[in-house]
């Protein structure tokens, strides 16, 4: 598929309503292959794009080229000469349609100075992109643009190596993140990517079930960077009244509200020269979206009640438990702020999918445990014994970490026994009843399933879960799984042919 990537430029809609060809019409044209697909980008004069569109068709029609994939999409940018907003939006594009295209051309022609410059750049970086131009007589040109800007960049910043190396602090990586335990592979990935964002200035967004760690990682990306030694603040956007949310985050004047006795900074500049950890970033509201993306794009907050703007230095790290990109389609989170904070993604993985840090990690909650409990005289100081980490590497942690930590408490807290195992740990674990799926199921009319196959795969899953999470005690399994007796469990497994590891 061919594809032809363009901003829409005034001379674009002026020579329209004048019934000439400019650089869009010109390209479509004229190219020695016809596009399959036309994408032309735009913020602006929206109310006559649909005459544009249908302008552009009846040329190509004429020419008896292809006009069923003609679409103008809004550029979510913030002006024609903000970099970085028209940065994310150009980077959105070209990686999309360089995927789906086996060519793609970008128009250098229509649009201002700093959509073509993030075009090229950006554009550079794709093999199957290249590059087209108009000239004022109409005339279509092929660039090349010959500069290997990758080769450039490392020659010049390696002239500026020596005499910046001193002037930096160094950072201590290994320090900064020696808090978190990393013996799994999934982990130590994760840890990796974590240092790399650290070095850097950008922006991260940290994903991960509740309960795994997000804001130790948070943490230890601060600690790791340049801006280790400043200040970083930490807020739980979903722990913030709708009416508080603005005020907390970006400050107020005296006055902007009942109860605003005097000026207040909020913590945009309460973190200045250092580091934000947003929380659970997708429970903002759509407003104070806006106002934080203002403040990543340009630096820039204003106090609530207030009309001076305020210049910010702040790193953001933002995490969530959400699919942001869900919450996107159902239009709940800005896209543009999505691909602003996604620069540095890192997934922090689930407590079961961690089995070999799962000791370390124990023999770490232990001692904050313990040391907790030695403020009290009457207090047994705690291990937990061997079969007690066999019993915890066989739950699930739905909870993971936090879960874990909490289970271990009530096991350390109910018993006054050195050693805690099994019998302790399966007494505090909070029983959860699992729900029954409610998923639509949809078939089409053609459609065949094996609805025996899937209900016995279903029940086979269950009972060896059962099984795992019971240590094999066929009695515990059969309660969890709601079952007449162990006799009925027994006839369910060898109907379904699952083994049980203490008869083997």
């Amino acid at each position: 598929m061919n594809t032809l990537l363009t901003w829409l430029g005034n001379r674009d809609i002026e020579n329209m309503e004048q019934d000439q060809n400019a650089s869009i019409v010109t390209i479509a044209s004229k190219s020695a292959a016809p596009f399959d697909k036309i994408v032309i980008l735009s913020n602006q004069l929206q109310e006559k794009w649909p005459a544009f569109e249908r302008y552009l068709k009846k040329r190509m029609t004429i020419l008896g080229f292809p006009t069923h994939d003609i679409q103008i999409k809004k550029a979510h940018i913030s002006s024609p000469i903000d970099y970085q907003s028209i940065a994310l939006e150009t980077e959105k594009w070209i990686t999309k349609l360089s995927e789906s295209s086996d060519s793609l051309a970008i128009n250098l022609t229509s649009g201002t100075p700093a959509m073509t410059t993030l075009s090229v750049l950006i554009g550079k970086g794709k093999n199957n992109a290249y590059f087209v131009q108009t000239t004022p007589n109409n005339d279509l040109l092929k660039v090349d643009i010959p500069l290997n800007f990758a080769r450039a960049y490392v020659h010049s910043a390696a002239k500026n190596i020596a005499n910046t190396a001193t002037s930096k602090p160094k950072l201590n990586l290994e320090n900064a993140f020696s808090e978190l335990t990393a013996k799994s592979s999934i982990m130590q990935t994760a840890v990796a990517k974590a240092k790399r964002i650290a070095q850097s200035e950008l922006p991260a967004l940290i994903l991960g079930e509740t309960g795994t760690g997000k804001e130790l990682m948070a943490n230890a990306i601060h600690k790791g960077s340049l801006r280790g030694n400043k200040s970083i603040r930490i807020v739980n956007c979903g722990a913030l009244a709708d009416n508080l949310v603005d005020s907390t985050l970006f400050g107020h004047k005296k006055g902007a509200f009942t109860g605003a006795d005097k000026d207040y900074a909020g913590l945009f500049e309460q973190a200045n020269g250092g580091t934000l950890f947003l929380d659970e970033v997708g429970e903002l509201k759509p407003g104070i979206q806006v106002k934080l993306l203002r403040a990543l794009q340009q630096g820039e907050i204003t106090r609530l009640g207030d009309t001076k703007t305020i210049n910010v230095d702040v790193r953001v790290i933002a995490a969530t438990h959400q699919d942001l990109t869900t919450l996107i389609e159902q239009g709940d989170f800005r896209e543009d702020l999505f691909y602003r904070l996604a620069v540095g993604i890192i997934k922090m993985p689930p407590l079961r999918d961690r089995m070999e840090d799962i000791p370390v990690i124990v023999e770490q909650l232990t001692v904050q445990i313990n040391e907790s409990g030695s403020k009290h005289p009457e207090y047994v100081s705690k291990k937990v014994s061997e079969d007690g980490i066999k019993f915890i590497l066989s739950q699930s942690w739905l909870g993971n970490i936090r879960e874990l930590w909490s289970t271990l408490n009530r096991a350390f807290l109910w018993t006054d026994a050195k050693l805690v195992g099994e019998k302790e740990l399966s007494e505090a674990i909070i029983n959860r009843r699992v729900g029954e799926q409610n998923n639509d199921v949809t078939l089409s009319f053609n459609d065949k399933v094996d609805i025996v196959q899937l209900t016995e795969n279903y029940q086979k899953k269950y009972i060896e879960a059962a099984l795992r999470a019971s240590g094999n005690v066929k009695k515990h399994a059969t309660q969890m799984l709601g079952l007449k007796d162990h006799q009925t469990l027994t006839n369910w497994m060898k109907r379904l042919g699952v083994q049980n590891e203490k008869e083997q």
